[in-house]
């Protein structure tokens, strides 16, 4: 009877451990405008890059605790195009800033960025 016991236990041990690692802690967080980022703090906790142009909206964004991975998207008026590409470091159409890499798609006014890990 105790090996039955013991054999549900570690059966049960198992599942538990094997849940823990398959799925992953996932978040994913979406704002209307910048104010709400301040508000959550989603570039306090680093989900969010620190250079977000002031019109940007539609902010989507997902994160992964145990990878550390940020995956995100954001529109932006284009009266700020400029400044926020000025901040900038471009490499093969690719923009740099501040741990974070940007795809910016200036014909939609829409940035997809990620944490550079």
């Amino acid at each position: 009877m105790k090996k039955i016991i013991l054999m549900i236990f570690m059966f049960f041990v198992a599942v538990y451990f094997l849940l823990i690692n398959y799925f992953p802690n996932v978040e994913i967080n979406k704002y209307d405008s910048v104010e709400a980022v301040h508000e959550r703090k989603g570039i306090e906790n680093g989900w969010i890059p620190k250079n977000l142009p002031l019109s940007a909206y539609d902010i989507a964004e997902t994160h992964d605790t145990k990878s550390n991975t940020v995956v995100g998207k954001f529109s932006y008026a284009q009266k700020d195009e400029k400044s926020f590409l000025a901040g900038l470091k471009e490499s093969n159409e690719v923009y740099e800033a501040e741990g974070f890499l940007f795809k910016v798609d200036k014909e939609k006014n829409m940035v997809d960025f990620r944490n550079k890990i």
